[in-house]
């Protein structure tokens, strides 16, 4: 079976994009939680979503 190739794309100043493909993602309490792309990641750190962005990186002044 070949592996499926991974697209994130970092935006400018905001999140990580994931553009495609199902995932599980391990969250800080050891739960796991499915998600299908795409969807965000955030970089600012602020978001209350994490490990998801919300677009609090607009109103932080986030630079990255």
């Amino acid at each position: 079976m070949a592996a499926k190739t991974l697209k994130i794309k970092l935006i400018p100043n905001g999140p990580a994009l994931v553009e495609s493909g199902s995932f599980e993602i391990m969250l800080t309490d050891g739960t796991i939680k499915k998600k299908d792309g795409p969807f965000s990641l955030c970089r600012c750190g602020q978001s209350q979503k994490k490990p998801f962005c919300d677009g609090t990186h607009n109103n932080t002044g986030f630079i990255g």
